[in-house]
């Protein structure tokens, strides 16, 4: 076991995790270290293609909302690879998706507090020592380091979703859109390919195969069940509802409140961006050039309600929901773009007891991003709170504005101004 006790342990190095590891870089007096089980920083690997935008822009990095001098900006990281020029002609606020993994790599490769390929296994609470005790297996060597600290953060993001149906089917012919780069090279060899949800992540996989398809002649479908492949709300003023205001506004409402307000929201974080919508429509017209007819279905209203094997292909039962009508779909390839699930380790059930949890087994959370919990140290949490914190708790763009707060209240002093207002509208009813 390790004597030495710190003040922060992370679990998970994702971009909230490596903003705040950054952000503490400049804090000597706060002993911090972070863990991840990855061999390196990744963030998404498999949906790395070329030609996707991160979507939000470049000052949503590690640390500049916070501290724009900070020698982990997305700027510096410029100036050392010798990109500053290019990046200035490219005249875009948006990045590509490929260039903020690089970055992320760049900054944790800096950070002295990031601990890849080092999985933590067990968590427990020395009750008479106030002290969490963190058992960490190193990947390679199979050691086991047990590491003590005050407080804990967890940053353990999401997995891919999957819906029960799906599951126990062939990896190489049934997956989620986030191994999709993984197994691009089987699709290409593939008849029949058929891409199912109308999120971003769906829309950027039929485009990347729409791409190829007229050179590698797979028939191609789309399904959704959505009413149509709906853009999703960028307008400037719908954006402020990922601020700091708005979170303010709308944590303060009561939990079942908050589950209604949640589910009218979709547009805001679940539906294309207008430029992707626009890029797979010119590919789609493009295809269609002198009569051609396109091997291309496009498919909305309608849910999948069984997959099951047939042979070297895949039987989709399908349900019309306006029409009430049911009808089959067969599919080579499948491609599930069902979203994320909060990923709550298991290693938290060690410490179930000490935590408090909603009626519907999720965390309650403090304003402030602590687990509400019967023991004085802190358990800071950066997943699974969209229930608490709403529409921008997955939102890089507020991750260094939590990361503020969450500094301000370990150290126990405003290290980084909290402002009360940060956007131009009101959300709260008051005289203006």
């Amino acid at each position: 076991m390790e004597t030495h006790v710190y003040d922060l342990v992370g679990v998970g190095i994702g971009p909230f995790n490596l903003s705040l590891a950054a952000l503490l870089d400049d804090i000597p007096e706060v002993k911090t270290i972070f863990f991840d089980q990855k061999s390196r920083f990744d963030w998404h690997p498999g949906m790395l293609i070329v030609g996707t935008r991160l979507q939000v822009p470049f000052m949503a990095d590690l640390v500049t909302l916070a501290d724009p001098t900070n020698q982990y900006s997305f700027l510096n990281y410029l100036s050392k690879k010798n990109r500053l020029y290019p990046f200035y002609f490219l005249q875009r606020l948006d990045i590509p998706r490929r260039e903020y993994n690089d970055y992320c790599q760049w900054v944790a490769h800096e950070l002295k507090n990031c601990r890849f390929g080092n999985k933590v296994v067990e968590l427990d609470y020395i009750q008479n020592e106030e002290i969490f005790l963190v058992r960490v297996e190193e990947i390679k060597t199979k050691e086991t380091i047990t590491y003590r600290c005050k407080n804990l953060v967890l940053g353990t993001g999401s997995v891919p979703a999957m819906p029960k149906s799906f599951q126990g089917l062939s990896p190489e012919h049934v997956f989620h859109t986030a191994e999709f780069l993984n197994h691009q090279d089987r699709c290409r060899k593939a008849k029949s390919i058929t891409v199912i949800g109308s999120g971003q992540s769906a829309a950027e996989v039929f485009r990347e195969l729409l791409k190829e398809q007229m050179e590698h002649q797979y028939q191609l479908n789309w399904i959704t069940r959505s009413r149509s492949f709906l853009s999703m709300d960028e307008s400037k003023l719908s954006v402020e509802q990922f601020s700091p205001d708005y979170v303010n506004y709308f944590y303060q409402f009561p939990q079942e409140q908050k589950d209604q307000i949640f589910a009218t929201q979709d547009l805001l974080y679940k539906g294309i961006s207008s430029h992707t919508i626009t890029d797979i429509y010119n590919l789609l017209y493009e295809h269609s050039v002198s009569g051609e007819e396109i091997n291309v279905g496009l498919q909305v209203l309608t849910e999948v309600k069984r997959i099951q094997e047939k042979g070297d292909h895949y039987e989709i039962l399908c349900h019309q929901w306006q029409q009430k009508k049911d009808f089959t779909h067969e599919s080579e390839i499948v491609i599930v773009g069902t979203g994320y699930r909060p990923n709550i380790p298991d290693f938290i059930h060690n410490l179930e007891s000490h935590i408090h949890w909603d009626d519907k087994g999720r965390y309650e959370v403090e304003a402030d991003y602590r687990l509400r919990l019967d023991i004085p140290n802190q358990i800071y949490v950066h997943s699974g709170i969209s229930h608490s914190h709403g529409v921008g708790s997955t939102n890089l763009g507020l991750a260094v504005h939590r990361n503020k707060i969450i500094i301000n209240h370990l150290i126990g002093k405003e290290v980084f101004p909290i402002y009360n207002k940060y956007v131009f509208q009101n959300f709260n009813a008051e005289t203006f």
